[in-house]
């Protein structure tokens, strides 16, 4: 698990790193994936380092459902709501980031 001081995200979200911003608020930040999967993927990520959606789950469920919220309204506004959200949890299920955070691929239709 990464340092939470040397948190790739942790760093994009304090400015320190840059980003295309898609959405903030208090809680909440996302940004262009640089290597997307889909027309419009985001990445949607809470400010508050949690290392996976079960720890998440586990430590702030509201936040959870926000993310959700967030993605819905993504997709509303790329592609008439249609959208796929995904988290991977842990190194070999695609985690390279260990910082919670939802793709979500829209903006086209996606294969299965």
């Amino acid at each position: 698990m990464s340092d939470v001081g040397d948190c790739l995200f942790c760093k994009i979200i304090a400015g320190e790193i840059p980003s295309k911003k898609v959405y903030e608020d208090d809680s909440t930040y996302a940004f262009a994936d640089i290597q997307p999967k889909a027309k419009v993927h985001v990445l949607i990520v809470p400010k508050r380092h949690y290392a996976t959606v079960a720890e998440l789950a586990q430590n702030d469920p509201a936040e959870l459902s926000h993310i959700v919220g967030v993605a819905k309204s993504i997709a509303d506004d790329a592609f008439h709501g249609a959208y796929r959200l995904v988290f991977n949890t842990g190194e070999d299920a695609g985690q390279s980031v260990f910082h919670v955070h939802a793709h979500v691929l829209t903006g086209e239709v996606l294969a299965e």
